[in-house]
């Protein structure tokens, strides 16, 4: 055989490889561990979802009882798909930081009491039989916006999650950032007043503190008027929370405006930082400002954010909701596996 023949059975091999992997695509189990609820879903790399599980997290204090009930909800979500753990490509975690993630543990997260130091990631393979790959939930979240959702196309993008806390995914240059230590990324813990509100995290006037989902709702149960709206679509003051003011806001209430603006105002002050800090070309907002929508809350914190920061940093920044929607916390989990699998 000649150079020629060689190298037209070498591009013939090349295809037929490529052929193959396009008909084998894995199968990946993806987990979303937050403060409020946890997500499982077992999906491939072209974000195609087969099963869905979800359940409130509701910690029990013993971090080893919760990793046991993590283990039932994986196995049985298998079990309903009918897919054994040995078929899985890997298995990926997205849960709140701070994590270390050179030994896949869980430090101390503010919103998960009694998760100190816990080996989350070598947990979760031992029992499960698979490779695991643990990533902080921001930065997996950021993740699968990046491939699937609202920041496809851009290099650098901004990702933060407001549900329980507050925390920022940055993709720079294409490019995950996680910083020194792994932990880049706390927004949440940006001082927005200075000795102002308790937060969590044992400090005073961070950003999560104003605008955390588990902060709004203290204060709206502590100081809610029993006559406003919100109080009557949360069916009274003990079980109000940020989506009843989000409601009532729709339907012009003024407590809840009042609310919404302030949170907004809050909210604003770290975009700002971020933008002076970064330069993102897009910033994408999840879970409250995603449900608040365009006139309640992206408006707002558009017109807020370019007031404040020099026109050169402003003016092709996008403001943008998750486009993920429920299956966002499904498809980080999968991406912090993919990614740690592409990269390894």
């Amino acid at each position: 055989m000649g150079l020629s023949g060689a190298c037209d059975t070498l591009r013939r091999l090349r295809s037929t490889i490529r052929n193959r992997r396009s008909f084998a695509i894995g199968l990946w189990l993806g987990v979303d561990l937050g403060g409020s609820k946890t997500a499982l879903a077992l999906g491939d790399e072209q974000g195609r979802l087969r099963a869905r599980r979800r359940r409130p997290t509701e910690p029990s204090g013993d971090p080893q009882r919760d990793l046991a009930r993590l283990v039932d909800d994986a196995r049985g979500l298998l079990a309903e798909a009918g897919v054994d753990a040995a078929e899985l490509e890997a298995i990926g975690v997205s849960a709140p930081g701070p994590l270390d993630r050179t030994r896949g543990a869980v430090l101390r997260p503010p919103n998960l009491p009694g998760w100190q130091d816990v080996p989350l990631r070598d947990a979760l393979a031992e029992a499960l039989g698979r490779p695991v790959h643990l990533e902080n939930d921001a930065d997996a979240a950021a993740l699968a916006e990046w491939r699937f959702g609202a920041g496809r196309g851009y290099r650098d993008l901004v990702y933060l999650t407001m549900s329980t806390g507050i925390g920022a995914g940055l993709l720079l240059g294409g490019r995950l950032y996680r910083g020194a230590l792994g932990n880049a990324g706390e927004v949440g813990h940006l001082p927005v007043e200075w000795d102002g509100e308790p937060c969590a995290c044992g400090r005073r006037g961070c950003l999560e503190a104003y605008a955390g989902g588990a902060a709004w709702t203290r204060r709206l149960r502590a100081r809610l008027p029993p006559e406003s709206r919100v109080a009557v679509l949360a069916g009274g003051r003990e079980a109000a929370a940020p989506e009843h003011v989000v409601a009532a806001a729709r339907e012009g209430d003024a407590f809840a405006r009042a609310e919404l603006e302030r949170w907004n105002g809050y909210l604003a002050r770290g975009l700002v930082a971020l933008v002076f800090l970064l330069d993102p070309q897009v910033i994408v907002l999840g879970t409250i400002a995603a449900a608040a929508g365009e006139a309640l809350c992206l408006a707002p914190l558009r017109e807020q954010v370019a007031a404040r920061v020099r026109p050169v940093l402003g003016s092709g920044l996008r403001i943008v909701p998750s486009a993920l929607g429920e299956r966002l916390g499904e498809l980080a989990g999968i991406c912090a596996a993919l990614q740690a699998s592409e990269t390894s």
